[in-house]
């Protein structure tokens, strides 16, 4: 991995775990091993650095995506819940879940890649719904945007507060989502 690599990996880590607010490139040159001016020399900035990680997500969720466009409705489904699931193992919360609580105080391009962002998780999760629904294999009354956006910030909000109640509420909302969404 190089070092420009390992500078995204590490923001991630940090933004996700201490908010983006509260790290700095010191925590990064420290961890890393190298000076706050080599950071610099990759990120002038710190919204720089913002924006690189959250287009590293972007590209996750293209790949991710990309995989399972030939897959069926409920396969797709199973995918965007281990997503969450794997954050949740990881003891991280989601990027969004963690930079919208710090919006109003990130620079305009950070919070323009996060609107990206999420609007791209949006879409894919409205697509598949939408697929579903059309083969029947889903069923739910309203638009496949407002399900997304339902499936989302449940999926975000129980990352949060499975870290409180314990793992087994996660599996048992994604159940209970499941159970209201496959016919």
């Amino acid at each position: 991995m190089s070092t420009k690599e390992q500078i995204i990996e590490l923001a991630d880590v940090l933004i996700r775990a201490k908010g983006y607010n509260a790290f700095s490139f010191y925590d990064i040159s420290e961890k890393v091993g190298i000076k706050t001016a080599s950071i610099h020399y990759h990120f002038p900035s710190k919204s720089d650095l913002g924006v690189a990680v959250i287009e590293k997500s972007i590209l996750n969720l293209e790949k991710v995506a990309k995989t399972y466009e030939d897959k069926s409705p409920v396969e797709k489904l199973e995918r965007f819940f281990t997503i969450y699931s794997d954050i949740l193992n990881e003891k991280e919360i989601c990027i969004v879940g963690s930079l919208s609580t710090d919006f109003n105080t990130l620079d305009e391009k950070v919070q323009e890649k996060l609107k990206v962002f999420s609007g791209e998780m949006i879409r894919w999760v409205s697509s598949f719904l939408e697929e579903g629904r059309n083969q029947k294999i889903f069923a739910f009354e309203d638009e496949p945007r407002t399900r997304a956006l339902l499936l989302i910030t449940n999926m975000i909000s129980i990352v949060q507060l499975s870290r409180l109640t314990g793992k087994e509420d996660f599996a048992i909302l994604k159940d209970s989502i499941k159970k209201q969404l496959i016919r």
